[in-house]
């Protein structure tokens, strides 16, 4: 059935208590805001009734500020019957999945859900299109200590810097690395020689944690013991899997053949 427009009092609706979202590019509001004076809000706006006053906010924040800047009086919405726990979670899984939300901010949002939630890796990686290990990978990097999250979120230091960042298990060493690649301007290839020279071996012999988060990742789906080696020079990698009996291998083929459908 569809969903009845509202045109709502601008001055009824409060922002969303549950906003993941803390900046907003105030150039893009603005082209928004010329783009609503000449045609309008296009899509509506979601809130709920406020058990103080009006309106909250659910989603569309961006169309809320841009409509305001335009002098707007009213603006479209479809009012929802939401509680605090839904309102939250869908709060963040609706900035989710806009393409302008740091890694940080995302990082962040994830693991609100999950631990306000009874949502696994699993399902929020099917409600945003993402990978299971690119959730689990991403939330990785809030193990980090605060000052390089903060470079993070400054974009002082890339996403690929801070996940190289986790290879060192020493985190004053980790603070003085990241500080070595703001003040040197270092990139990913040359953090990884510094981190894994320590040990007077190259990049490409040292166990790569990555590498070894993926081999548990295939044994517990697969149920199989393997190996990943991968060549960083000349970009090329390999799995072996091992089985011991023709009876494993056809359950292993089933299980690869149903996800490729």
């Amino acid at each position: 059935m569809e969903e009845k427009i509202y045109q709502l009092n601008i001055e009824e609706i409060s922002k969303n208590p549950y906003q993941p979202r803390k900046n907003f590019d105030s150039d893009k509001l603005r082209e928004l805001a010329q783009s609503i004076e000449v045609s309008g809000v296009l899509q509506p706006i979601i809130v709920r009734k406020s058990s103080l006053f009006g309106y909250e906010l659910l989603a569309g924040e961006r169309r809320l500020r841009a409509a305001k800047l335009a002098n707007l009086d009213k603006i479209p919405a479809i009012i929802r019957m939401y509680s605090d726990d839904d309102m939250m979670i869908l709060s963040i899984l609706e900035n989710l999945q806009r393409d302008d939300m740091s890694p940080l901010d995302e990082a962040k949002s994830i693991r609100k859900i999950i631990d306000k939630s009874s949502m696994t890796h699993d399902e929020v990686a099917k409600y945003l299109g993402k990978s299971r290990s690119y959730i689990s990978n991403l939330l990785r990097i809030l193990k980090l200590p605060h000052s390089i999250l903060l470079l993070l979120g400054d974009k002082k230091i890339s996403l690929a810097h801070a996940r190289t960042l986790l290879a060192e298990e020493n985190e004053e060493k980790q603070v003085l690395l990241a500080q070595k690649i703001v003040k040197e301007k270092l990139n990913v290839r040359q953090l990884e020689d510094i981190i894994y020279r320590k040990s007077n071996k190259k990049i490409n012999n040292k166990k790569n944690i990555y590498i070894e988060e993926k081999e548990k990742e295939i044994t517990k789906y697969l149920g199989i013991s393997n190996k990943i080696s991968y060549d960083k020079k000349r970009q090329k990698g390999k799995i072996e899997l091992q089985f011991d009996s023709l009876e494993k291998l056809e359950d292993i083929l089933e299980i690869l053949t149903k996800n490729s459908q």
